[in-house]
């Protein structure tokens, strides 16, 4: 692996005024295209500094960013602190597109799980010109492997509701399931993780999801075969909603030479050569999804 590149601090704003921290890797030289990296559910951005120091290296300017209420952008309380998946999507993933955009430079994005579910309800998504999300799945406990399924299904139906009327947020942090979140971001999640296309099939999420079908920016969307959480049928039930996009599915096997993947192996170092699978179908004259 290349040089580790400098970090600079930045200060992102939302539309509503809410202030996200930020962290901009700029390339040893002229830059190839900027590259914005749209996280997992409770995933900080730290989580992805190698991935960005890589692409960095290979000649991108890379943003990273964390959603309000997690990582750098939390409050001192979460208790009472409104936020939700709506929010991520339409204010903070989109504050990052704004200042990524600067109509010179094409403008790219790399998703983890929840990314693939914000792309879509981005108001700014035409901005980008393709779109790599790894890990993207529908929630649904029926599309993972059995035991997996069950304690979903338990952490939905009595542990979490009970944590979160204790603290008045998601207590992730005491299950190992990344940073605590805000009690709107958990409301929707577990909703939506009732139906099997997500939100797509709630009828009460109707307006989120008008977005996807005015979506045509190419994707390729990579799931492992171990990833538990998110294995490729799940992955193909949520991403039916881009419906009017180039979708390209790759199902990536461990035992191809990568090694244990799961839902969070995509990032970590010995998946480098997936990372220079993405960064070449950004820069591919005919990069268009099939």
């Amino acid at each position: 692996m290349n040089s580790p590149q400098t970090a600079e601090p930045m200060t992102l704003t939302s539309a509503d005024g809410y202030r996200l921290a930020a962290l901009r890797y700029d390339p040893p030289h002229a830059s190839r295209g900027h590259l914005i990296v749209a996280g997992a559910t409770g995933t900080p951005q730290k989580f992805y500094r190698r991935f960005a120091e890589y692409a960095a290296a290979q000649g991108f300017t890379v943003l990273t960013f964390d959603y309000r209420g997690i990582g750098l952008s939390k409050p001192k309380t979460l208790k009472g602190f409104q936020a939700s998946y709506t929010d991520w999507g339409r204010l903070d993933l989109a504050a990052a597109v704004d200042a990524m955009s600067d109509g010179n430079t094409l403008l790219y994005m790399v998703g983890h799980s929840f990314g693939g579910h914000a792309f879509g309800l981005l108001p700014n998504h035409a901005r980008v010109e393709r779109f790599y999300v790894y890990g993207v799945g529908a929630g649904w406990h029926g599309w993972m492997p059995t035991l997996e399924g069950l304690r979903v299904r338990f952490a939905w139906k009595i542990l979490l509701p009970l944590l979160t009327r204790w603290k008045g947020y998601m207590p992730s942090q005491l299950l190992g399931m990344g940073e605590n979140l805000p009690m709107g971001v958990y409301r929707q999640w577990r909703r939506w993780c009732e139906f099997p296309h997500y939100f797509f099939d709630d009828p009460d999420a109707a307006e989120l999801t008008y977005q996807f079908p005015r979506v045509h920016t190419p994707i390729v969307a990579a799931n492992a075969l171990d990833d538990a959480w998110a294995p490729p049928r799940s992955r193909d039930a949520f991403m039916q909603g881009y419906r009017s996009a180039p979708v390209e599915t790759v199902d990536l096997d461990p035992r191809d030479g990568l090694g244990t993947i799961g839902h969070f192996g995509y990032f970590r170092p010995q998946a480098q050569s997936l990372w220079d699978e993405t960064l070449a179908w950004f820069l591919r004259p005919d990069a268009r999804a099939a």
